[in-house]
C-alpha cells in the first residue's frame, strides 16, 4: 500500500497474497494496490474467502483474476443482486465459473492427525439489575429506530448495527456502555471461575475478545485473582507483539489475552489447549481462525473451546447466525445452497428476537409454575 508507486514498476513472475481476506473491500487502499501489481501468475491464500456477502469474491477474483467475474456493476447486477434475492439459477450458475480457479481444501483433509477439538457454549445468566438495563436500552432502541425520518436504508443500517453494538456491550459488561457502572458483570464472575479451575489443573489459555475495553476489564480482573497473563491488542507494538507471543510459547502467563481482530491469524500458541471467546461474533469463521491459534499443526493435546453467551440477549441471535453463515461460504463455493446479506430490517429483527429471548430467560428464572 505504501510503496505501489515502485512495485508497480517491477514485473512480478509470481505474486502470493496470504491472508488475502484483506481484499474483501473493493476500495480499500491495499486491495487498489494489489491491482497495479504486475506478475504474471497471482496466488491468493485465505481461511476466510467469504465472511459476509458475495461481493468480497468479486472483491478477491478483481485481484487474482481481473475480468474473470465481470465489472463490480456486472457481477452485482448478474449475481450479487439476484442471490441475495434466493434466485437458485443465479446461485448455481456462480459456482461452476470460479471452480476451476479454486482450490478449496477443509481442515480435516489436510491435518487430519490433529487431536480432537471440543465446542462448549457456557450460557450465562445475567443478574435482574443487568437484564433490566439490558432490556431499557433495548426497548429505548426500537423506538429511536422506528423514527420515520430515518428514510435512507444506509443510514438506518448505521444506526441499527450501532444499536446491536450497545446491547453486545450490555450483554458482556456494564461498564462497556457506561464506564461509570457500579453493576457486577455476570459475565465476568464465570470468567473468573473458569479460568480459576483451568489454572489450578495446570492448564493455560487464550482469551479472545471483539471489544478491547473488555480484554482490559477481564485482564485487570484476573491479574487482581493473581492470573499471570500475556496481551495482545491492535495498539500493540509489532516487536512487543512478537515477544508476548514468544513468552507464551515459553510457558510464560496462564492466560493470553487477544483481541480479535489483532490476533485472528498469524499465531502460533499451541501451548495453550483452552480457547475461551467472551462474545460472539457475527462470523463464525473468524472466530475458528481465532481458535486455530491454538488447534493448529503441531498442538499434541486436546482443544477445548469455550463460547460465553449471555441468556436473553443479542448473543443468542447472533450464534443462532453462526450456521447460516456456514452455509453462505459452501454455498458459494461449493455452487450449492442460498447466500444473503443482512438488511437492516433483518437486523431490526434480531433486535426484537433478543426481547423475547429475554422474556423466556426471565421465566426461565423464576422457574416452572407449580
Amino acid at each position: 500500500r505504501r510503496d505501489i508507486d515502485r512495485l508497480s514498476e517491477i514485473p512480478f513472475a509470481t505474486a502470493v497474497f496470504d491472508e488475502a481476506q484483506a481484499f474483501k473491500n473493493p476500495n480499500a487502499r491495499r486491495t487498489r494496490a494489489a491491482r497495479q501489481l504486475d506478475a504474471g501468475f497471482r496466488l491468493a491464500l485465505t481461511g476466510t474467502p467469504i465472511e459476509n456477502h458475495t461481493g468480497e469474491l468479486w472483491s478477491l477474483f478483481s485481484v487474482i483474476a481481473p475480468g474473470l467475474l465481470g465489472s463490480w456493476e456486472q457481477f452485482r447486477t448478474r449475481f450479487a443482486n439476484p442471490i441475495e434475492r434466493g434466485d437458485d439459477e443465479r446461485r448455481a450458475s456462480l459456482g461452476p465459473l470460479m471452480r476451476p480457479f479454486l482450490l478449496r481444501r477443509l481442515k480435516s483433509q489436510v491435518a487430519s492427525e490433529l487431536p480432537a477439538r471440543t465446542e462448549i457454549v457456557l450460557p450465562i445468566q445475567l443478574s435482574e439489575a443487568e437484564m433490566t438495563l439490558y432490556n431499557q436500552v433495548r426497548m429505548a432502541s426500537l423506538t429511536a429506530l422506528a423514527d420515520p425520518a430515518l428514510l435512507s436504508e444506509h443510514q438506518r443500517r448505521f444506526q441499527v448495527l450501532a444499536a446491536i453494538t450497545r446491547l453486545r456491550q450490555l450483554a458482556c459488561n456494564p461498564q462497556l456502555y457506561d464506564p461509570d457502572s457500579v453493576l457486577p458483570s455476570a459475565k465476568m464472575t464465570r470468567l473468573r471461575t473458569l479460568i480459576g479451575g483451568l489454572k489450578e489443573e495446570g492448564h493455560r489459555t487464550l482469551i479472545f475478545s471483539q471489544f478491547t475495553r473488555h480484554l482490559q476489564l477481564a485482564r485487570d480482573t484476573l491479574a487482581a485473582d493473581g492470573v499471570a497473563y500475556c496481551y495482545l491488542d491492535g495498539s500493540t507494538a509489532p516487536a512487543k507483539r512478537q515477544s508476548e507471543v514468544e513468552r507464551f510459547q515459553a510457558g510464560e502467563g496462564d492466560v493470553f489475552f487477544i483481541s480479535l481482530k489483532a490476533g485472528g491469524t498469524g499465531l502460533n500458541l499451541t501451548s495453550a489447549t483452552y480457547v475461551v471467546h467472551l462474545d460472539p461474533w457475527w462470523n463464525p469463521s473468524v472466530e475458528d481462525q481465532a481458535t486455530d491459534r491454538a488447534h493448529r499443526i503441531g498442538q499434541r493435546q486436546p482443544v477445548t473451546v469455550y463460547r460465553l453467551v449471555s441468556r436473553g440477549t443479542i448473543e443468542e441471535s447472533i450464534l443462532e447466525l453462526h450456521a447460516e453463515k456456514r452455509q453462505l461460504v459452501s454455498s458459494l463455493l461449493d455452487g450449492s445452497g442460498k447466500a444473503a446479506t443482512l438488511t437492516a430490517d433483518a437486523l431490526v429483527n434480531l433486535i426484537e428476537e433478543s426481547g423475547q429471548a429475554f422474556q423466556r430467560a426471565a421465566q426461565d428464572e423464576d422457574g416452572p409454575e407449580e
